[in-house]
């Protein structure tokens, strides 16, 4: 549309795919004409690769998503489409949870439509590959890949991002390059392809005075402000219209308030500490304690707040004075820095954490160098 090739489209449209490609493509449609447009999706509501507020604003325009229907066949008369015919599937999960959608049994359902928009991506084919070479695949025609050199069964042979994993993001594949080169710079020197350079990190004290950093650290209770929208109606008159309205100034402002400067850390220096409490007093979400050490199962009952997700490690210092450890919930931490303002010695302090990853660099006479 962007490129002026196409200017209306039919008033029934159905596009199949689950990502923000879908989601661009469901409310273009609905800008260039069409009255009665749908998603549909083989997978789950959750599973859709589109992000949430993607989806939210699809729905806000009163475009269903319609999901676990896995197209079969395009129906046509006279030689013009009529509609899509579907099966309905469910995931099922195998001993080592991958996900499988089969067939439920229940009758094909089958939706009118003058115009299908096929917004499902792309896959990876390796067929050119032959399979005598050393290289070998899964079931899924997929490469096998060593997930931390990212190397192939045959050796010299690097595989990363969707080629090698399957679809992510521009990141994720950015950052296995990085780490496939340096694979390659070790491959190519001989050395060893599992001994990773490490990166660079560093702490840097935000501490200005005894009450002042260097960050804005005040609380805000507030929820997520949401971006102002046009009212739809005007919204769907035409697709070049902004939508999103942007945040005032005042708003703007008190939006960057509720950031959790989650770069910068929390630091304990357990010879400094007293055990006076202080912090577990003043903590505004009850994310400190100190106890008795246990193993990381007991320990996470006997918090102040249990720590439920478990994705999440625990902060425990080494053995304090009394023998009892500080222990600290990450998963809740708001990085306020109130327990390094009240404490009296200085045990805790808040420090900007910075990584830079490592990267292949002929510097050095192609050494891997962090910078």
């Amino acid at each position: 549309m962007s490129f002026g090739h196409i200017e209306k489209i039919g008033r029934r449209v159905i596009v199949l795919g689950g990502g923000n490609t879908a989601m661009d493509c469901c409310r273009t449609s609905r800008r260039l004409g069409g009255e009665d447009v749908k998603v549909i999706v083989r997978s789950g509501f959750d599973e859709m690769k589109a992000s949430p507020w993607e989806k939210e604003d699809a729905i806000h325009e009163d475009i269903p998503i319609l999901n676990f229907l896995v197209p079969k066949e395009f129906t046509h008369k006279d030689g013009k489409l009529t509609g899509v015919l579907f099966e309905e599937v469910a995931a099922t999960f195998d001993e080592k949870g991958r996900r499988k959608l089969l067939p439920t049994g229940a009758p094909d359902q089958h939706y009118e439509c003058d115009d299908v928009l096929v917004a499902v991506g792309q896959e990876n084919a390796f067929p050119w590959i032959e399979r005598d070479l050393g290289l070998e695949f899964d079931e899924w025609g997929m490469p096998k890949v060593d997930p931390v050199t990212f190397q192939s069964t045959r050796p010299g042979v690097f595989f990363g991002g969707d080629a090698a994993f399957g679809p992510k993001n521009i990141i994720w594949a950015v950052a296995q390059g990085h780490e496939a080169a340096v694979s390659i710079d070790r491959f190519c020197q001989g050395g060893d392809l599992t001994d990773r350079p490490p990166p660079m990190t560093n702490l840097v004290s935000q501490k200005m005075g005894i009450h002042e950093w260097s960050y804005d650290n005040d609380i805000s209770n507030d929820q997520r402000f949401r971006v102002p929208l046009r009212e739809k109606v005007e919204a769907l008159k035409d697709v070049k219209i902004e939508v999103e309205l942007g945040f005032d100034l005042k708003q703007g402002l008190a939006e960057a308030q509720r950031c959790l400067n989650c770069d910068v850390q929390t630091v304990f220096a357990e010879p400094l500490c007293i055990e006076c409490d202080a912090c577990v007093d003043i903590c505004p979400v009850d994310c400190i304690t100190f106890t008795d050490n246990g193993e990381e199962e007991d320990l996470r009952g006997r918090l102040k707040a249990p720590a439920l997700n478990l994705d999440q490690a625990l902060m425990v210092s080494a053995e304090l004075k009394t023998g009892r450890v500080m222990v600290k919930d990450e998963d809740v931490c708001l990085h306020c820095g109130l327990c390094a303002e009240r404490c009296p010695t200085g045990a805790w302090d808040m420090q900007r954490f910075t990584l830079e990853m490592s990267h292949a660099s002929d510097v050095g006479g192609g050494a891997c160098q962090a910078r």
